[in-house]
């Protein structure tokens, strides 16, 4: 009998996207590192929030997450 490969995981995009219950890739905004007292509350309220990966992209990710 074969052995089954075990597939690795992408460390990079393991820290950068995580996928919903829905199963759709969601990622963090840019631009809320560093720098905030710069930005307006309203504007550092919405980068607090998540966002979701495009469909286009959303594939590509899949591939460097296959146990997510």
């Amino acid at each position: 009998m074969a052995k089954k490969i075990k597939v690795k995981t992408n460390r990079a995009a393991a820290k950068r996207f995580r996928v919903s219950g829905s199963g759709r890739v969601r990622r963090s905004k840019c631009g809320h590192s560093h720098g905030m007292w710069n930005k307006s509350r309203k504007r550092n309220r919405t980068l607090r929030k998540n966002d979701m990966v495009h469909g286009d992209h959303e594939k590509r990710i899949r591939l460097l997450l296959p146990y997510a």
